[in-house]
């Protein structure tokens, strides 16, 4: 009799565990063997790849760990539409940051649109081997119209941001002191030279993505206006 794949029983537990599949209430049947001619390297990419479907169902925003998940959930039916794709259609893509997302919905919001991977390259200054990890799932569709803002209201600069308007990001007490005095001793460059600075959590940095920019320097203090007699 065919061995069974030694992936199997893994892949069965997680289908039971989340209620895919119901649970065993007695001996299990014997399972259809692979087709002979099928090698073993061909069995366990189905199985990956059903783990990986299971996977985005449970977690649409799931990140993809490598080029191998990309490709798969490309099989899938997976697509990224680089010219509409939202913070967290990029985010799924892995070794992106957050600097770089914020930079391409900001291009996005003035109307730039991509025409393949040499631009996201060009644009994201990245080796042409990251990209083409992710070319995969990369659609480059063109629109007559630029793509509406991701929000209403503009960007809040956090070089120049009041205390009170930093507030409204959700900030901590201790977490806007320190933002305060990291600004003081110099103008924050970008989203990921914040999160160094202040050590912040990735979760937050990534839900300010399109949500805050960075003026190159703070405003200079508002003088009074010189009296006639001086």
């Amino acid at each position: 009799m065919a061995q069974r794949h030694w992936l199997d029983p893994l892949a069965r537990q997680l289908l039971r565990a989340t209620g895919q599949i119901p649970a065993a209430r007695r001996s299990p049947q014997p399972e259809r063997p692979a087709p002979a001619d099928q090698p073993d390297s061909w069995n366990r990419e189905q199985v990956e790849r059903e783990l990986l479907a299971l996977k985005l169902q449970q977690n649409p925003a799931l990140k993809l760990k490598d080029g191998e998940a990309v490709r798969r959930a490309a099989a899938l039916g997976w697509r990224l539409d680089v010219n509409r794709a939202t913070p967290a259609d990029w985010l799924r893509l892995p070794g992106i940051e957050a600097a770089q997302v914020d930079l391409l919905l900001r291009l996005q919001a003035g109307g730039v649109q991509l025409s393949g991977l040499e631009d996201l390259q060009r644009v994201l200054e990245l080796p042409a081997a990251v990209v083409e990890r992710w070319a995969p799932l990369l659609e480059f569709r063109w629109y007559g119209e630029p793509a509406l803002p991701v929000q209403a209201c503009s960007p809040l600069d956090l070089n120049r941001a009041t205390a009170t308007q930093l507030e409204e990001l959700g900030l901590d007490p201790e977490r806007l002191r320190r933002l305060l005095r990291e600004r003081g001793r110099g103008p924050f460059r970008d989203l990921a030279d914040l999160q160094q600075r202040l050590q912040l959590p990735a979760a937050l940095v990534e839900a300010w993505i399109g949500k805050v920019r960075f003026q190159p320097g703070p405003a200079g203090p508002v003088l009074p206006p010189a009296s006639k007699g001086s």
